[in-house]
């Protein structure tokens, strides 16, 4: 880490009864930056924490279920209009009024919800986000069969999530890095709640919500991964070219640019939220 940038560390926080886990970097003083993950976790966000945290403080929750966080998701709680209430709540308890929120993923279509809706959100990030009918794909929709859950074994879910990891990211990952990634799964609790948040993917949240972020006219700006074979870069040249305020800034690499181009992912959040 280079003096110029910021520690990470983990912290916890109580919200409605469930220890729920995030990744922190920067000044308490700093304008707050909220960071929302999808069918990931908040590992995503680590190699441009650190970067992020020299002008935000910087908070990559895990959402209840994923990561590090306690609690499990059923699916009532796991679609995009619960897991808002979610984060909201969070960020009550974090002492946060109004903050940059940036998504990915799923987590990206929970943060064009709330900051359409709750009159919270100052700027807003969207990196290689679902939105529109982009989602689900095969891969998270095939879930939605309550006989498929019922009938996967966790020692399938683990191969499955490997099998997207790797495809999530351009680069080859280590044999660590994958490991890393996909050590939350090793409990059954974090199985169910990945199936329950993939049972509850529907892209009618996201098609909803264009009418108010239209109204919003919230500033924002994506950043995508160009090769991205999950969530296809001709859906953020769309929300760009029939949603006021946002600006596309396009890097190297797929689903997760965070890991293919760091430093292109940090400078693009970094100058459209001011330095």
């Amino acid at each position: 880490m280079s003096p110029q940038e910021a520690p990470v560390r983990r912290d916890r926080i109580q919200v409605e009864g469930t220890t729920l886990s995030y990744l922190r970097s920067g000044d308490d003083a700093s304008p707050p930056l909220l960071l929302l993950h999808g069918t990931f976790w908040s590992r995503v966000w680590l190699p441009v924490l650190p970067a992020l945290g020299t002008a935000r403080r910087c908070i990559a929750l895990d959402l209840p279920g994923f990561g590090c966080s306690g609690g499990e998701l059923d699916i009532a709680h796991a679609t995009v209009p619960a897991l808002a209430e979610t984060v909201l709540a969070a960020a009550d308890a974090l002492g946060l009024e109004r903050f940059d929120l940036a998504g990915h993923d799923i987590g990206g279509g929970i943060a064009q919800l709330v900051a359409a809706t709750s009159g919270r959100v100052s700027r807003l990030v969207l990196m290689n986000s679902v939105m529109f009918d982009s989602w689900p794909v095969p891969a998270v929709q095939r879930f939605r069969d309550p006989e498929v859950r019922a009938a996967t074994e966790p020692e399938e879910l683990m191969t499955a999530r490997a099998v997207s990891t790797r495809r999530a990211v351009q680069r080859t990952l280590s044999e660590e890095e994958l490991a890393d990634y996909l050590s939350p799964w090793t409990a059954p609790a974090r199985h169910r709640s990945w199936m329950a948040m993939a049972a509850a993917a529907d892209s009618r949240y996201t098609m909803d919500v264009v009418p108010w972020l239209k109204e919003a006219r919230i500033p924002t700006r994506l950043v995508w991964g160009r090769d991205d074979d999950f969530q296809k870069v001709a859906f953020a040249r769309r929300y760009v070219a029939e949603i006021p305020g946002s600006g596309l800034v396009e890097v190297p690499g797929k689903h997760i640019p965070t890991e293919d181009s760091p430093d292109a992912v940090s400078n693009a959040i970094l100058d459209f939220l001011g330095r």
